[in-house]
């Protein structure tokens, strides 16, 4: 399986065995970090992703490019080694190949619960502090210009799935570190970010379609 689409479900599927209400989080580093990450509507972006399995000496890489969309939801768009698309709606997950092939992964009409992915994934994306904290403990600490989060689950369920997911950034979210209950690990890095365009163009719009 293509290493970001696993990526992408592993967290998704843990993500849909939880539905917590937003809350408040009242430490002071959470706060001014809050108030430091940029909200738009529209980020654009190139990542970087090595996922160490365990029991095997070698990582699996992958490079590519991501939209997130506020009012849309991720495209993640996966160049090397082979390419491949996810698109995560509030409605589905879906799955383009090389091949031009399309697969639905999830549906929201078999899985209600899923209508909460899209703000999870914006938020671990975007450094949204506050829906995060619906379903992680946060320990926050600020590194000079940046910031350090380091997010362990609260359920026993989302447990069984992740040790922990740490996000390290500035005004955007640069890296993100997801240890698995197994052990695997992955770390993504963002580059070359930007908030211009500010609307979707007509390509991106139609591949949320």
């Amino acid at each position: 399986m293509n290493p970001s689409l696993r990526l992408t479900r592993v967290l998704l599927c843990a993500l849909l065995l939880v539905a917590a209400p937003l809350v408040q989080a009242a430490d002071a580093a959470v706060d001014a970090i809050t108030q430091a990450v940029a909200r738009p509507d529209v980020l654009r972006g190139q990542f970087t992703q090595e996922k160490q399995v365990s029991g095997f000496k070698n990582p699996l890489r992958s490079q590519g490019q991501f939209v997130v969309a506020r009012k849309h939801g991720v495209i993640w768009s996966t160049l090397k080694p082979f390419p491949s698309e996810v698109v995560v709606t509030a409605d589905r997950i879906l799955s383009r190949q090389r091949d031009g092939s399309t697969r639905v992964e999830l549906d929201a009409r078999q899985q209600p619960a899923m209508r909460s992915v899209n703000a999870i994934m914006f938020a671990l994306m975007s450094g949204d502090v506050q829906a995060l904290s619906s379903q992680f403990n946060v320990e926050a600490t600020r590194e000079g210009q940046g910031w350090r989060l380091k997010l362990t689950p609260k359920s026993a369920m989302l447990a069984k799935a992740f040790q922990s997911l740490t996000l390290q950034g500035d005004r955007y979210v640069r890296q993100v570190e997801i240890i698995e209950a197994n052990q695997d690990r992955t770390r993504i890095q963002f580059t070359a970010l930007s908030e211009a365009p500010a609307t979707l163009n007509a390509d991106e719009a139609r591949r949320f379609e």
